[in-house]
């Protein structure tokens, strides 16, 4: 495995490993890389729904290989112009949400990627470093270093999902349960665990596996990721950094308590 925090990431999943990530939305990078150093490997910074900002994001990705481990990083939804600036500070993957067609994919996909698979301009500034390649090197092989990921929460995304998969540029694609619930009852129940989400986690996961492509999800509790883990993803977060802050507060305060 390389030592450089960026290769890691489609290395690994390229050599058929499955791989456990955090999740972190508060807006301090020193979270990022607490989580990153108590051994998942790989950190997801959340733009969307956490508190981050884009200064923050930053230093979170540099904190994070600091730490030894790649950084991936969630855009606003439909951002996709942020993809090329978090790529050059150096994060090994971003994931955009609910990507609902083929030509948002295609589009997300530009902005991901230099040509002929892209559009992706031209200034690496951290990456190099974190990417452990001088310039012409890293030209060559930024593409399959960086990796993007289309969230999959829809029916509409469910639909498209092989068009998805299908398109150059795409890596793989990540399970919004929680999203993906509220959208298959029709806005009537948030379920990630429902029997409608069950099946279509199922299809998802072979879907991405005929297609050669990377099948990643969310996941509330590491038993949950666990269980999915078995049933065919391979990138999968667990948790959040408040859901393990709640988490262990209350182990303590038990513990305090007697």
């Amino acid at each position: 495995m390389t030592n450089a925090p960026m290769g890691q990431l489609a290395e690994r999943l390229g050599a058929g490993e499955t791989l456990f990530m955090s999740w972190c939305g508060f807006n301090d990078p020193a979270v990022a890389e607490a989580t990153a150093r108590a051994g998942f490997d790989a950190t997801l910074i959340d733009m969307q729904h956490g508190a981050v900002d884009y200064t923050s994001t930053v230093l979170g990705v540099g904190l994070v290989g600091l730490a030894g481990k790649p950084a991936l990083v969630r855009i606003p939804v439909g951002d996709f112009a942020l993809c090329s600036r978090l790529l050059d500070a150096g994060a090994a993957g971003v994931v955009a949400p609910m990507i609902n067609s083929v030509d948002e994919a295609r589009r997300f996909a530009a902005h991901a990627k230099f040509p002929p698979a892209g559009e992706r301009s031209w200034s690496p500034h951290r990456a190099l470093a974190l990417s452990g390649r001088n310039a012409a090197a890293y030209l060559a092989d930024a593409n399959a270093l960086h990796m993007a990921f289309a969230m999959i929460e829809t029916r509409a995304a469910l639909a498209a999902l092989d068009d998805i998969l299908d398109v150059e540029g795409v890596d793989g694609v990540l399970v919004g349960p929680a999203d993906l619930s509220i959208a298959l009852s029709g806005g009537a129940s948030m379920n990630p665990t429902s029997d409608d989400v069950e099946a279509a986690l199922d299809h998802v996961a072979q879907r991405a596996a005929a297609k050669g492509k990377v099948a990643a999800v969310f996941c509330p509790t590491g038993a949950r990721a666990h269980a999915l883990a078995h049933r065919g993803f391979r990138l999968l977060a667990v948790a959040t950094d408040g859901l393990m802050l709640q988490a262990g507060a209350r182990i303590e305060l038990k513990a305090a308590k007697g």
